[in-house]
């Protein structure tokens, strides 16, 4: 290993870049990471035996090379309780993982073909999402409240809104305003904590590209006729999926495992270090310091490239810009910060519920989405008697609601729960609290002059950031991996385009692997599209 690579950050994008470098060059990565374990906010959180995935991570992917790269980082199943071998249908093609399954029975390292159900919670009731046209829905709004969605679709249809400048526009052009008022506007705030006026078109441009009425009408319509088994589903919007991979122990385990592998290779982790300077100039990075937060010592470590996931504020304010306007740009860009309270109960109201996740629309609860884990894998749940929940809350760093004491905020997820015919209090068993500062970065205020951020950031020829917080891009983990693959390509010299690696999660097609250019592979879209949250 001739090149040194230092790598911020072991979520999905760094761990990736690590792996892919190991495999396809001499270079050694070394990965610093603040937390104990891997997986940045992709990691699961073992509490007591109760596993917890923050935020929900479905592993679907339009990419045939991220779904072949899961793949054989954690073979497939089809369901928990069969070592039978599996046979997917996959791009057209089928495909069968016999020896996958020979090995899970000595170590568990497996992915599970899950349905998916995803449903809103609003007036008390469960409404399909995206919505269905049917009876159910009927029903549940009242036909009078029926016809005026019709006829407010009908409408942004007759006369869109142009220009489509904000996130309520991009809504109602859409869905219509009605719609947009009674699904959209309540959820959006309440993650966002600004109105949707404030925020940029372009969040829904990269979110919910694709969805509309329109698209939800095709896709029942399609899987009436039997026509959704393909599991990487590849004309399908991901807010519709009907089936994705999860890995048996949560998305954790996938990271969990790539770590080792990067290890195993010769790479390097150092958990619990943080980059906290950088020597650059002449447009390059030369050294980075690296400090042990268990014991405060600090040391340089040269290197021939950085590919930094730490969040852009950090890495401007660390590359000394010397301009005052652009350091106050990088400070000021916007992130908002996530709760999850987890609770074990003994039981939910009436039924279990069936969703991987409820969007919660009560206005009168601060809580923004239920996860129930027992649906995402049984083996996240120590006590298959109980139920193990998610309940997740939208704040920033040091409010009111992310300064309450553990106690106090469970507690108070726990009455919300109540509140809106979940649980019952008295049922709740044990809980605990995981806070994740930086989750979502926002697309408001400072947002607007990120094209200068990345003029910036441009000007060192051997720097990568990649990854959310690196690119201050909502991605998820797909996007990720290609921006760190696109990464990769540069280091090695496999390409010289950079502006590949922004080029991810822009484009509403999949750029396909057609080895025709290593720039067209580089560009190579994504959209496992997660709406809403």
């Amino acid at each position: 290993m001739t090149r040194v690579v230092v790598i911020a950050g072991a979520g999905p994008a760094g761990l990736t870049a690590a792996l892919e470098l190991l495999r396809r060059s001499d270079c050694l990565p070394i990965v610093f990471d603040l937390d104990h374990q891997v997986g940045g906010i992709s990691k699961t959180v073992n509490y007591r035996g109760n596993r917890m995935d923050l935020g929900g991570h479905r592993f679907f992917s339009k990419s045939d090379w991220v779904m072949d790269w899961w793949q054989e980082i954690l073979p497939v199943r089809d369901s928990a309780d069969t070592t039978e071998p599996v046979t997917l249908g996959y791009q057209n093609k089928t495909r069968e993982f016999v020896a996958a399954c020979a090995a899970i029975a000595d170590d568990g390292r497996e992915m599970l073909v899950r349905p998916r159900l995803s449903r809103i919670y609003y007036r008390r009731r469960f409404f399909d999402y995206p919505l269905k046209l049917d009876a159910t829905t009927f029903a549940n709004l009242g036909w009078v409240e029926a016809a005026r969605l019709g006829a407010s679709y009908m409408a942004a249809k007759a006369m869109p809104r142009r220009p489509e400048a904000t996130l309520e526009d991009f809504f109602v052009n859409r869905f219509g305003d009605r719609l947009f008022l009674i699904i959209f506007k309540a959820s959006t705030e309440k993650v966002w904590g600004v109105p949707c006026v404030e925020i940029s078109a372009e969040w829904g441009a990269q979110r919910v590209k694709g969805l509309s009425i329109t698209s939800a009408l095709k896709h029942a319509f399609s899987a009436a006729l039997g026509r959704m088994n393909d599991v990487a589903q590849k004309r399908v919007e991901t807010s519709l999926i009907e089936r994705f991979l999860y890995p048996r122990l949560g998305p954790g385990q996938m990271w969990e495992e790539v770590a080792r592998r990067v290890i195993e290779a010769g790479g390097r982790i150092e958990l619990r270090h943080a980059v906290v300077g950088i020597d650059a100039e002449r447009g390059a990075v030369h050294r980075v310091a690296v400090e042990n937060l268990e014991t405060g010592h600090t040391q340089w470590i040269n290197c021939d490239a950085l590919v930094s996931t730490m969040p852009v504020q950090q890495l401007v304010e660390q590359l000394k810009p010397g301009n005052i306007e652009l350091s106050r740009i990088a400070r000021g860009l916007p992130y908002r910060d996530f709760m999850t309270a987890g609770l074990v109960v003994r039981r939910m109201q009436g039924p279990t519920p069936k969703d991987n996740w409820i969007y919660i629309q009560e206005p009168d609860v601060q809580l923004g989405r239920l996860q129930i884990f027992n649906n995402w894998s049984p083996d996240l749940v120590a006590d298959p008697t109980t139920v193990s929940l998610g309940l997740e809350y939208f704040c920033r760093e040091g409010d009111e609601l992310w300064s309450l004491p553990d106690p106090d905020f469970l507690r108070l997820a726990a009455a919300e729960l109540e509140k809106i015919g979940m649980i019952r209090r008295d049922d709740v068993v044990d809980g605990t609290v995981v806070r994740v500062p930086k989750a979502y970065p926002a697309y408001f205020g400072e947002y607007r002059h990120m094209g200068r951020i990345r003029e910036f950031l441009g000007q060192f020829g051997n720097l990568y950031p990649v990854g959310r917080n690196g690119m201050h891009r909502y991605n998820n983990q797909d996007h990720s991996m290609l921006a760190a693959r696109a990464a990769v390509d540069c280091i090695i010299g496999a390409s010289q385009d950079k502006d590949a690696i922004w080029a991810i999660n822009t484009e509403d097609d999949y750029h396909e692997d057609t080895g025709r250019s290593k720039a067209a592979e580089s560009t190579e879209g994504s959209a496992r599209l997660r709406a809403i949250a």
